[in-house]
C-alpha cells in the first residue's frame, strides 16, 4: 500500500502563503529530491491553479535559477489527480480533473502498488485527516510570522497522534519536519 503524505509550506505562525516562504536553491533541490519519490500528487482546485499558471510556463522558458528549472521539469511530468466540483476541464497535460468522492478515490490510489502519493492543498489534507488517511506529514516551516492568513489544520473534528521521525534544517532557516501517525484510530 502507498503512503499518503500531506506536504505543506508553512509560516512559524501556521499559515500557508506561498508569497511568504524563503525559497532558496538548497530548498528547492529538497523539492527535487523529493518530487523524483512522488507516485502522484492530489490538489483541489485553487492550489492546482496556482502550480497550472506557474510551473507550465516555466518549463517551456526556463529561467537562471537551475534548481527551480529542474522543478518545474519534475512538477510538469509527475500525474496530478484534481479535485473540484467547479472546474470543468484542466489543461496542464500531466493533470487529470476528478469529481469524485475524495475518500474513496484516495484509498483506491494508496491500494495500487507505486510511489507514494503526495496531497498539497490546505483544504484537502484537512479532509483526508478528518478520514484519517494521511500517513505521513512534510511540513516545511519558514522563519516568517505572518499574522493572519489560510491556516492549514482548520476545522479538524479529532485529536490526531503524530510521531516525529525527522528533521531537515536548511541554512535559511526553514526546517522541514516529519511526522507519522501514531496509529490509525485518531488519538
Amino acid at each position: 500500500m502507498r503512503k499518503l503524505i500531506a506536504s505543506m509550506n508553512m509560516t512559524l505562525d501556521g499559515y500557508c502563503n506561498h508569497t511568504a516562504m524563503v525559497v532558496t536553491d538548497e530548498f528547492m533541490e529538497h523539492y527535487n529530491e523529493q518530487m523524483q519519490d512522488t507516485g502522484a500528487i492530489i490538489y483541489g482546485r485553487i492550489t492546482y491553479q496556482l502550480m497550472e499558471e506557474y510551473w507550465p510556463l516555466l518549463v517551456k522558458t526556463p529561467g537562471d535559477n537551475k534548481p527551480a528549472n529542474d522543478f518545474a521539469v519534475l512538477m510538469d511530468n509527475v500525474p496530478k489527480l484534481v479535485f473540484s466540483r467547479t472546474l470543468k476541464n484542466v489543461t496542464w497535460k500531466s493533470a487529470t480533473l476528478t469529481h469524485g468522492d475524495l475518500y474513496e478515490e484516495v484509498l483506491k490510489l494508496k491500494q495500487q502498488p507505486g510511489k507514494d502519493l503526495f496531497v498539497g492543498s490546505p483544504s484537502l489534507i484537512a479532509q483526508l485527516m478528518q478520514y484519517d488517511l494521511i500517513d505521513e506529514y512534510r511540513l516545511a516551516i519558514h522563519p516568517v510570522v505572518l499574522g493572519s492568513g489560510l491556516v492549514l489544520f482548520k476545522n479538524i473534528e479529532h485529536r490526531v497522534g503524530l510521531r516525529l521521525v525527522k528533521t531537515k534544517t536548511f541554512s535559511s532557516g526553514v526546517v522541514v519536519v516529519y511526522y507519522e501517525r501514531r496509529d490509525g484510530s485518531g488519538k
